[in-house]
């Protein structure tokens, strides 16, 4: 990098060359610090090499400095969409994402959205829905129910748009879940009832789950709720959507909807409880539709 009387520009190229093997013999001998900063000068000694802003966010990851090499990483990431290679700075931006994850989730569904959309403009669409499905999973842990309801859809669209419809089932289970949690459900309802113009949703197993489903939650009735929730359909899922199951409480406390006549039952004897229970049956035999 010097000059002289022979020598009127810095050689940057060679420079960067040989940060970059400091770089390695840094990393090697466990001296992280030093490693990361070689890389750094690396990067600004040939500034159109982008891995080496993504190789000192990786020492930075060994020295524990998190929120730092997330930095670097997502520089390098804009760096190499810049130069036309968006493959890879999706892939850096996810590499940020699991990096950043059990830190700080909120910064990690970010960056795996702006990895999905990333993919998605390149056509990548099996990419971008592993990146939205991360995405969602960490919003729902993170009880951010709202956000997770909009990326759920997301999915569900692109999943209907490559006609991959067995998923689209598992989305609207999902979508239900975290609509009946976030004590929405008319959207729950409409959710299923859109989900009719999905071919085979209409009579599969799916679908009759969530009828039931539905209805036990508009009754009030928990034991209904908890028998579906505790179906293997539904156990199954994805570890956070399983867990919305299972801890699914109806308003109300849970107590099932009396006929009006309970009263009357309860004085006139068992023979008149039996009639009115078969009257009652008989009212909501056809379904609440």
């Amino acid at each position: 990098l010097k000059t002289g009387l022979l020598k009127w520009k810095p050689d940057y190229d060679s420079a960067a060359t040989e940060y970059g093997k400091a770089a390695v013999a840094f990393k090697n001998a466990k001296q992280f610090d030093q490693a990361r900063e070689a890389c750094l000068r690396e990067a600004e000694a040939h500034e159109n090499n982008k891995a080496a802003y993504e190789q000192a966010g990786m020492m930075l990851k060994e020295m524990q400095r998190l929120p730092e090499a997330v930095q670097l990483i997502e520089k390098a990431s804009m760096m190499y969409l810049e130069n036309g290679t968006p493959d890879t700075a999706a892939i850096a931006l996810e590499r940020a994402g699991k990096l950043i994850e059990n830190v700080s989730p909120e910064k990690a569904v970010q960056l795996y959205q702006q990895a999905a959309s990333v993919f998605e403009n390149e056509e990548r669409l099996r990419q971008a829905l592993e990146m939205l499905g991360k995405a969602s999973r960490l919003l729902v842990r993170g009880r951010r129910l709202d956000e997770a309801a909009l990326s759920l859809q997301k999915e569900k669209s692109i999943y209907k748009e490559i006609e991959n419809y067995p998923t689209c089932y598992k989305k609207t289970i999902a979508q239900v879940l975290v609509h009946l949690h976030r004590n929405d459900y008319v959207a729950a309802e409409r959710c299923v009832r859109e989900s009719y113009s999905i071919p085979g949703f209409n009579g599969s197993e799916d679908c009759a789950a969530l009828e039931q489903l539905l209805e036990g939650y508009d009754q009030q009735d928990q034991d209904q709720v908890s028998e579906v929730c505790n179906l293997p359909l539904f156990k199954y899922m994805d570890n956070d959507y399983a867990k919305l199951g299972l801890t699914l409480v109806v308003p109300g406390g849970g107590i099932k909807k009396k006929s009006p006549n309970a009263a009357q039952d309860k004085a006139r004897g068992p023979a008149a409880v039996g009639s009115h229970a078969e009257e009652e049956e008989d009212e909501y035999s056809g379904g609440l539709c």
